[in-house]
């Protein structure tokens, strides 16, 4: 008997998939679940990296910055290596190749090493400290040496001056740039799919392979990836307008 209320959504979308798209839109939608823990993987490794990653690259980033003795040459060569080689690179001599020393194996450190996920978030939080190192640091030469000067004058010493004039100053001036680190990782999280973690991507190849597909894993990816970055656009946007609310003309 024909339902008087008409076709159902999936009813339509099994409709066009079947007859009239060259890709089946209705295995993707059967699969959410294993797309919607693929999302919640990619939120748990890039938001813990950046969160980790941005707490240490703080006080690397000072240290570059100003050049103290000694550290800046560590902090410079640590910066160097990280930025110099790929993320993919980085993650494979983190979860293949420090396995294969015996004093790792035999040590506390292979409880930690010989997971996957823990390997991962090794190699992105090393990752993203680089690159935000350099981000702040470069915010923090382009302070106004008068607020500087201003808070010498004030009697503030060299920590109050950072934290209360140098650090929040930095802060507001690297917001763009950082916006950009936290869209890059996002998108650089796909290696973690090739040492077997079920991201998004890792979701996308597996309906591709189980169904032999083409794109349909893919594609469903690629829109998971679009609306996250959406989301993170937007919400930078609200951001940089608190911060920066005290730079807009005000009215007459």
């Amino acid at each position: 008997m024909e339902d008087p209320r008409g076709p159902s959504l999936l009813d339509a979308i099994r409709d066009f998939s079947g007859n009239a798209s060259p890709l089946d839109f209705v295995l993707i939608i059967q699969h959410w679940e294993m797309f919607a823990a693929g999302v919640g993987y990619t939120l748990l490794l890039v938001a813990v990296s950046l969160v980790i990653g941005g707490a240490l690259s703080l006080p690397l980033a000072v240290a570059r910055a100003y050049r103290t003795p000694v550290v800046n040459q560590v902090v410079w060569a640590y910066v160097y290596l990280f930025r110099g080689t790929p993320l993919l690179v980085q993650l494979y001599i983190i979860y293949y190749g420090l396995g294969q020393f015996e004093i790792v194996r035999e040590s506390f450190l292979w409880l930690v090493l010989r997971e996957p996920l823990w390997c991962t978030l090794i190699a992105f939080v090393l990752n993203t400290a680089a690159y935000t190192t350099e981000i702040f640091r470069g915010a923090v030469e382009a302070v106004p040496y008068g607020e500087v000067e201003a808070a010498k004058a004030y009697g503030m010493s060299a920590r109050l001056r950072t934290s209360r004039i140098v650090l929040p100053n930095a802060l507001r001036r690297a917001l763009p740039a950082y916006s950009n680190e936290v869209i890059f990782m996002l998108h650089g999280s796909v290696v973690a799919s090739t040492v077997t973690i079920v991201d998004i991507l890792g979701a996308g190849r597996i309906l591709n392979s189980k169904y032999y597909l083409a794109y349909e894993g893919f594609l469903a990816a690629a829109v998971l990836y679009m609306l996250l970055v959406y989301a993170i656009t937007r919400g930078f946007k609200i951001w940089e307008r608190h911060w920066h609310a005290h730079l807009r003309p005000r009215a007459a």
